[in-house]
């Protein structure tokens, strides 16, 4: 049941939407409006995908996509009008700083601001009823210097949720100038704090607000019976790209002699390469690659299985995951997980507790460990329990909400002046 509307409305800016991978912002999209908060989304660019989550029909927050077409000028004029002054400050901003798109993303300063001035002018096109009174991006860099430059041009508080690459790979100067800017700066694990505190200068004085992405604790739970006499069926989720280590899942795995079979639910610019490997290892008829499937079929993969495998490393460039959220979802359906230690994921998963941890990389330790789950029903039981516990306390998207909405709602501002922080 949806709660009555508050008083919190949030201009919500995101890169695409909606995007097949990042089911999690749809989820606290939804959590959001079930608490009464208001929400109108602005989407960079639409992600192009033919294959969309189901739950985005539930979204009731209207959409406006930022890539369309629009008269430059006209747009700019109507900004500079609006509020001459913060119009030249984010305008100078951008102009001496271009610096502040560099590195991870794919727009300019420049295109950055026009993308603000379109929120901020459909901001002041609304009422003071139906006006935000927070904004808040999803990501740390074009997203992000977006909600900046838009806080900048409506005078209203401004919050960012950093998750993994776009905090590791945009310059600490351009990420410190954003944190500065804002009230608040959400991540989903310790281990990006500990990266924020020693990477940016006076961060001590930055809030920071480690808040889970949380599941859907009913949608996604454990299997009422399971028939441990077959054949362990396994299932991994994921992009392929190289942080999430496919490469030397595939290789454990042909070091395993026990029957057992894995589905791989993704897609992504590897996947030639992964299915060569796949072959050249002699897995091709235990390891199928799935494709991009919506979240019903994901939930109902979870639900079919024995147990969860997911390898992520760090590449060289410093990509990595914070908490993959797959592994949340797997654990809220009761499935033991094998998985590595890079990014946040040991906040997650606690060895031999709730799941089994492997150093990234290491190819023999990930295939005894999978080894142990396949070989063994009974510990199979144990680490699945323990998975969904520990996902009940810390993960539920509805606590996820609260805490978010408590920051939207919190009526705090940082004063922005030619881009300092006052």
């Amino acid at each position: 049941m949806m709660l009555q509307p508050t008083n919190t409305r949030v201009a919500y800016i995101v890169r695409s939407w909606p995007r097949l991978s990042q089911t999690f912002i749809v989820n606290e999209v939804l959590a959001l409006e079930h608490r009464g908060v208001q929400l109108d989304v602005f989407s960079l660019v639409r992600s192009g995908e033919t294959v969309v989550q189901p739950q985005v029909a539930d979204v009731q927050a209207p959409i406006t996509y930022l890539d369309e077409p629009v008269r430059r000028a006209r747009t700019h004029l109507s900004a500079f009008a609006a509020a001459p002054g913060r119009y030249l400050s984010a305008l100078s901003l951008c102009l001496r700083r271009p610096s502040l798109a560099a590195g991870y993303g794919s727009c300019s300063a420049l295109e950055c601001l026009t993308h603000a001035v379109r929120v901020a002018t459909s901001i002041n096109e609304m009422s003071d009823a139906d006006r935000p009174t927070h904004i808040h991006a999803h990501f740390a860099h074009d997203p992000a210097l977006v909600g900046m430059l838009v806080a900048m041009l409506t005078d209203l508080p401004f919050s960012f949720t950093g998750h993994a690459r776009d905090l590791y790979q945009i310059p600490a100067r351009s990420l410190a100038a954003r944190a500065a800017a804002a009230t608040t700066l959400v991540t989903c694990c310790e281990a990006n704090v500990t990266f924020i505190r020693e990477t940016l200068p006076d961060s001590d004085r930055i809030p920071v607000e480690v808040i889970h992405h949380g599941v859907d604790l009913d949608r996604f739970s454990p299997a009422t019976s399971k028939d441990d006499g077959g054949v362990p069926a396994l299932v991994s989720v994921g992009r392929l790209v190289e942080k999430k280590g496919l490469d030397h899942l595939l290789r454990a795995l042909a070091g395993i002699d026990a029957p057992f079979s894995l589905r791989i639910y993704g897609d992504g610019p590897l996947e030639d390469e992964l299915v060569q490997l796949r072959d050249g290892l002699g897995l091709a008829g235990r390891v199928d690659f799935m494709g991009a499937r919506d979240s019903d079929e994901v939930v109902a993969a979870l639900i079919g299985a024995d147990a969860f495998v997911l390898t992520p490393t760090t590449t060289e460039d410093g990509d990595r995951d914070g908490i993959p959220n797959v592994l949340v979802e797997a654990m809220a359906c009761g499935l033991p997980v094998v998985t590595t230690t890079a990014g946040g994921i040991t906040e997650l998963v606690d060895h031999d507790v709730n799941g089994l941890l492997c150093d990234p990389e290491d190819v023999d330790a990930i295939s005894r460990a999978i080894g142990a789950v396949i070989a063994d029903a009974e510990l199979r039981r144990r680490l699945g329990a323990a998975g969904r516990r520990t996902v009940e306390a810390d993960y539920d998207v509805k606590t996820a909400a609260a805490r978010l909405e408590t920051i939207y709602s919190s009526g705090s501002r940082t004063s922005i002046e030619m881009g300092v922080t006052r």
